[in-house]
């Protein structure tokens, strides 16, 4: 597992990809770094270990100005990194990267294959989104599958709000949420 970090503004994303067993780079994270914490804090790392059957030594941190387009994962990381950059200068909409769902669940899986139709400016709600998923009832499950999302951002788990309009609850914190949602141009209730 190749790990790097990349800066947006004040904030901050641990990206990590491996190359799958066919051969091809897939992102198995892309989420937030809280301040103060390094890319080991990372919720994601103890649920690869045990996925992918890994150890500490199987995680290398390259700086993401070290990069090397050379290598697969790395490669990878570095379109990641530029795709995020578009996003966040408005030049991006939509994320064309291969991702390895994998780590989440079955139903986690659906909702994190939903949550890539909602597009760009736009949101629905947790039972919208429960609706798509199958799930009419399941707002809750949905709800808990959108927090377990490793691909914050690339994965708009941050495009579903409360059925009131009010954004509800986001893992990198309602700051972020707000903070993506308005660079989207979408005005939320307080």
């Amino acid at each position: 597992m190749i790990v790097t970090t990349a800066s947006f503004g004040t904030h901050r994303l641990t990206l990590i990809a491996r190359v799958n067993e066919h051969g091809h780079p897939m992102l198995v994270e892309a989420n937030w770094l809280l301040a103060g914490n390094s890319w080991q804090h990372s919720k994601s790392i103890p649920k690869l270990k045990k996925h992918y059957k890994l150890i500490e030594q199987d995680f290398t941190f390259i700086d993401n100005n070290s990069l090397s387009d050379n290598e697969p994962s790395q490669a990878l990381l570095i379109e990641a990194i530029a795709q995020l950059t578009a996003y966040f200068k408005g030049e991006l909409q939509a994320f064309d990267l291969p991702i390895d769902m994998s780590l989440g669940t079955k139903f986690q899986q659906q909702v994190w294959h939903a949550l890539q139709d909602i597009k760009h400016g736009e949101t629905i709600s947790y039972a919208t989104l429960a609706k798509r998923v199958d799930s009419p009832k399941g707002f809750r499950a949905v709800a808990n599958a959108n927090s377990k999302n490793p691909f914050s951002i690339i994965v708009p788990c941050h495009r579903v709000i409360a059925s009131d309009g009010k954004l509800g609850g986001y893992t990198g914190g309602l700051d972020k949420k707000e903070y993506l949602l308005a660079l989207e141009g979408v005005k939320c209730k307080p």
